[in-house]
């Protein structure tokens, strides 16, 4: 037989040296890891044309667009509406901060994650059929219910829009009432929404000027379509061109057909 003797093992001295290899883990990993997750927040100062904004974000997507105020209030706030920690950062993400760039000039094909955890379907429905809206047009809270197949549901749609986490980047200040008035905005109130819609090139006294004398459509006298007012087809026809109507019924009256770009057929029968 052939006997193999075996080395004796300090245990107590294997656990020092595994410990001597121990390194303590940075500071920032566990706040980087929390936000990675989507279990924190982090937030930075941005421009508008409507002043400085708070966005916050995590690893799920942008959480907030709040107008800046006191930081420490605004974390306080934050932490009590969603209930996860949220820290200052010097800068968003490049990234990041080059989509909302690029969204807020108007490009709608861009992808932005957006953190909507505890919202319900309809309100993404609405807040996402807003995204469809271009820079510079407007569309009512009629058009917005009847695109989402719930054409009663007008004054749920403004309610969802009131409470959209994320204005700017989800534009809600697109959506109009169904009198053609501007109406409020969750975003600092409706001089904030006349002034983002005007950076955008839409004049919002001539649009509520037409509202006000009950015009609702726009139709041209060579192609025969007519249009929402803000729609770019509409804002393209010269003026001797330019005729306007009153209901989307006067317009088929005429021999006129809806333009396929704004739909204005959207949602009539509700706003009537």
């Amino acid at each position: 037989m052939i006997r193999h003797d075996r080395p004796t093992v300090d245990l107590a001295e294997v656990e020092a040296a595994l410990a001597g290899l121990a390194l303590p883990a940075p500071p920032t990993l566990a706040p980087a890891t929390l936000l990675a997750v989507g279990l924190a927040d982090a937030y930075a100062e941005i421009a508008s044309p409507i002043g400085p904004l708070f966005v916050a974000w995590n690893g799920r997507g942008v959480s907030a667009v709040v107008a800046a105020e006191e930081p420490s209030e605004f974390e306080e706030r934050f932490f009590a509406q969603v209930g996860r920690p949220i820290r200052r950062a010097e800068a968003l993400p490049a990234r990041l901060a080059r989509a909302i760039d690029r969204r807020l000039a108007g490009d709608r094909r861009i992808r932005i994650d957006l953190d909507l955890r505890g919202r319900t379907d309809f309100e993404r429905a609405v807040w996402m059929k807003a995204l469809e809206i271009p820079r510079g047009e407007v569309r009512p809270y009629a058009w917005v219910a009847a695109e989402i197949g719930r054409p009663r549901a007008v004054r749920a749609v403004g309610s969802a829009l009131a409470h959209n986490p994320v204005p700017l980047v989800v534009p809600c200040h697109r959506v109009v009432r169904s009198d053609g008035l501007c109406g409020e905005y969750s975003l600092g109130g409706p001089d904030n929404k006349r002034t983002i819609l005007a950076a955008e090139g839409l004049d919002p006294d001539e649009l509520e000027a037409l509202a006000r004398r009950g015009i609702r459509y726009i139709g041209s006298d060579t192609t025969r379509v007519f249009c929402l007012p803000s729609c770019h087809n509409a804002r393209r026809i010269q003026p001797r061109h330019r005729v306007p109507f009153r209901t989307a019924g006067e317009s088929a009256a005429a021999g006129y057909r809806a333009c396929r770009d704004c739909r204005p057929t959207s949602g009539r029968a509700v706003a009537a």
